[in-house]
């Protein structure tokens, strides 16, 4: 049996701020509209603006089709996002994302660490 060691460097995330899901619906045209990464890989968590837990954690490959035309707006396919807008008052709901070109080594990472703070994934995530 032949061993292999990899060396994974780290990931450095610059996040941004919590942005609440109302925001996030309006088009970011507008004045008052969110702009979220177009075209650009990362990852995304979605939280109670009051609360340490999170109800999901993801990856995208377009930042901005994921969390805005999938989780939001429910327009593209979101495994999580119709379950959230049904059952979650999004009112009360934010949203923070970060650029990285490896957002399945991130999104591996923090399942991990949420399972560890919290004793499993959160409400809406069904596997990493």
């Amino acid at each position: 049996m032949k061993k292999e060691l990899i060396n994974i460097p780290p990931i450095i995330l610059k996040w941004s701020d919590w942005v609440s899901w109302g925001d996030l619906i309006i088009d970011a045209r507008g004045e008052d509209g969110v702009k979220v990464p177009n075209h650009e890989p990362g990852v995304y968590e979605v939280r109670y603006k009051n609360s340490e837990e999170r109800l999901t954690i993801g990856k995208a490959s377009d930042l901005r089709m994921r969390i805005k035309q999938g989780l939001v707006k429910g327009k593209a396919k979101h495994s999580s996002g119709s379950k959230i807008r049904t059952n979650e008052d999004v009112s009360r709901l934010v949203v923070r994302w970060a650029i990285t070109n490896r957002p399945a080594a991130v999104e591996e990472e923090l399942h991990r660490r949420y399972r560890i703070k919290f004793g499993e994934l959160p409400k809406y995530t069904e596997h990493t």
